[in-house]
């Protein structure tokens, strides 16, 4: 009698187990056919000025949270920290950028904007520092993604021509989306050198 419970209780053992595997092995075959992808975290750090931080929209209509939304409706597993401080110059930015770009981090969204030259600072200046902060995260072999605001139409800014609306937003996310996607390696090609992904135009904040 126990001999005959215990091979029914493998059998019904083993049934599990291959029912977990068959299940498992369908859901994937399903999520590759409906086109969703399973990629490895993806960890973004969008560095900037007011425009990085939602000014007159507010952080969560910015377009590092509309880009988190994108990239998860895409099936990505990706997180973006929106890391804009207000006023401030690529002088600041370099100041901050190791801090505020942890260990771990995937790609830095660089939006420089225009503070330096409204506050007297100089497009040489700019440039120098864009590329210091550029380099560092080379030097980390984080992927870099400089921004500036030209893609934007000028139907999408607020009342000041300088602060992006939501739906400003929306297209710098979209725009921005591309470049996030493009270069994003499986984990055993990871350690080649990082690339730079460059969107030039105007000079806003």
């Amino acid at each position: 009698m126990h001999i005959i419970g215990f091979a029914a209780s493998f059998r019904r053992s083993s049934g599990v187990r291959a029912a977990t595997v068959l299940g498992a092995i369908c859901l994937s075959l399903a999520m590759a056919a409906s086109g969703q992808v399973l990629p490895s975290p993806i960890n973004i750090v969008a560095i900037g000025g007011s425009n990085t931080a939602g000014w007159g929209v507010g952080s969560q209509n910015a377009y590092p949270a509309q880009l988190q939304a994108m990239l998860k409706a895409k099936g990505y597993n990706a997180h973006v920290t929106g890391a804009g401080v207000s006023f401030q110059t690529t002088s600041g930015m370099l100041q901050r950028i190791d801090s505020a770009v942890p260990a771990g981090t995937s790609i830095v969204i660089l939006q420089p904007g225009g503070n330096d030259l409204r506050f007297f600072g100089s497009k040489k200046r700019r440039a120098a520092n864009i590329a210091a902060m550029v380099r560092r995260m080379h030097a980390r072999n984080i992927k870099a993604i400089v921004f500036d605001n030209a893609i934007v139409p000028r139907g999408y800014f607020q009342w000041d021509g300088i602060h992006f609306t939501i739906k400003g937003h929306a297209l710098v996310a979209s725009r921005l989306m591309q470049d996030v996607t493009a270069p994003v390696t499986p984990p055993e090609t990871k350690a080649q050198a990082p690339q730079t992904s460059v969107t030039t135009g105007a000079q806003q904040e």
